[in-house]
């Protein structure tokens, strides 16, 4: 783990300030995963740690949500040899466009960059399982809850940290007035 902190400490890719994360609490911790996954032997490298845990599954296809896990997800399928596809939010709902679909039965394995609250994974989940397709297991590079988030009996992530987050109400940083910045994809 130490290893893989300082890939994001070297990339710029740890950030400390204020944000507000996608799942809308506050934090003085941020992981911008783009900065990492945007080197290509860093991508490979995470994409590699999350295919050694699933490899000896059955996985028919990988799944991610857009737009945080399109890149790691996409490297996931590369070095398993399956289909890529990821859902997108339609007027605040995540949906399959574009002409991707899932079929009953298809093993899916979903992946992410970070995990907070885990609320754009569990609506992912939800729609693999309108297609009556299969989750077999859920990947991630970033547990920001320490393991507290739960998807799976099956599901990995490479970095498991218990990092501070608040919501907007009980934020000591907005109390200090300290400026919020909103880094994540949420609004596109």
């Amino acid at each position: 783990m130490n290893e893989i902190l300082e890939i994001f400490r070297k990339t710029g890719a740890l950030k400390s300030g204020h944000f507000r994360l996608t799942s809308g609490r506050h934090s003085p911790t941020y992981f911008q995963c783009a900065l990492v996954l945007q080197h290509p032997e860093y991508c490979t490298l995470l994409a590699g740690n999350i295919v050694a845990e699933f490899k000896q599954d059955t996985i028919d296809m990988v799944i991610s949500p857009a737009i945080g896990g399109i890149v790691i997800g996409q490297e996931v399928g590369r070095q398993l040899g399956v289909k890529t596809i990821f859902c997108e939010r339609e007027e605040g709902k995540m949906k399959l466009r574009r002409g991707f679909e899932l079929q009953p039965g298809e093993r899916v394995l979903i992946c992410e960059d970070v995990v907070t609250t885990g609320g754009s994974v569990f609506e992912v989940m939800e729609v693999v399982k309108s297609f009556g397709a299969v989750i077999a297991g859920v990947g991630f590079i970033v547990d920001r809850s320490s393991g507290k988030t739960y998807f799976s009996d099956h599901q990995y992530s490479i970095v498991q940290l218990s990092v501070e987050s608040y919501t907007a109400e009980d934020c000591p940083l907005c109390r200090e007035g300290v400026p919020i910045i909103k880094p994540g994809s949420r609004t596109i």
